[in-house]
């Protein structure tokens, strides 16, 4: 049985980490090189680094930043935010990383996804999307809208069916942010994840809302989600990578243990 994967976020601005709850009210943290760090050393499978106002600032990823962070770990870690096109993506897989995430670009242009997986490969390309609650069952069958622009633009595409076309466009995985409980320490959207996660062929990764170890053990079976991102819970020291594994592998969830 495969393992599952418990993977870090870190969310950078103006050279930080920093977390808010539904894309708002952030605070600084940390150090992203020092915390990767110290993730990787304690036990995480991947890491996530998303520079959160490259894009609406129109500017490149810090390219400097993710050298840093590459240097300073030994695990697979995945990049988003300011990926404008290829050239974009070939810059930031020689710095380090394995994946490319995409998610306005990708919505702006789908056919990205296509000319990624051809130049790089589907496994180095991530569908990062940002879905929120929709009440019109016409437009959004799937009961979600995808957002973009860190929840500032609503994109009018249903969220099972970009998922869909991402999938058959060639990504190679797919992080499912919930707009409605990012930051919110509450628990996953586990009906989201779900609906996503089994109609696609490929990986899906849960994101927004972890609180405790309770709520990997629920969108790992209930929510049927491959990987799951946290932020708060460990960014806090409230919690560790070791302490979390240990509750899934009490609960019966295969983790990879590395002590």
């Amino acid at each position: 049985m495969l393992t599952k994967r418990i993977i870090p976020c870190l969310d950078v601005r103006d050279g930080k980490v920093t977390k808010g709850v539904r894309f708002q009210n952030n605070v600084e943290l940390g150090d992203p090189v020092e915390m990767a760090a110290a993730y990787s050393a304690g036990g995480c499978d991947e890491l996530v680094f998303y520079d959160i106002t490259a894009s609406t600032e129109c500017r490149p990823i810090d390219i400097g930043l993710v050298q840093a962070v590459a240097r300073a770990i030994h695990i697979p870690f995945a990049v988003g935010g300011g990926i404008t096109g290829l050239d974009d993506m070939s810059r930031v897989l020689a710095a380090g990383a394995e994946k490319i995430s995409v998610n306005s670009l990708a919505v702006k242009t789908p056919a990205i996804i296509a000319e990624g997986a051809r130049a790089f490969g589907s496994q180095c390309i991530v569908l990062g999307m940002d879905p929120v609650r929709a009440n019109d069952p016409v437009r959004f069958p799937s009961g979600y809208e995808v957002t973009i622009r860190g929840f500032r633009e609503h994109t009018g595409l249903d969220a099972l069916a970009w998922a869909i076309k991402s999938q058959d466009l060639g990504a190679g995985e797919i992080v499912v942010n919930s707009v409605d409980a990012d930051g919110t320490r509450d628990g996953y959207e586990i009906n989201l994840t779900r609906l996503i996660a089994t109609r696609v062929r490929i990986p899906v990764v849960a994101s927004g809302g972890a609180g405790k170890p309770e709520h990997l053990v629920q969108v790992f079976t209930e929510g049927c989600a491959d990987a799951a991102i946290i932020a708060s819970m460990t960014h806090t020291g409230e919690y560790t990578i070791r302490r979390i594994k240990d509750s899934l592998a009490a609960a019966g969830i295969p983790v990879r243990k590395k002590w």
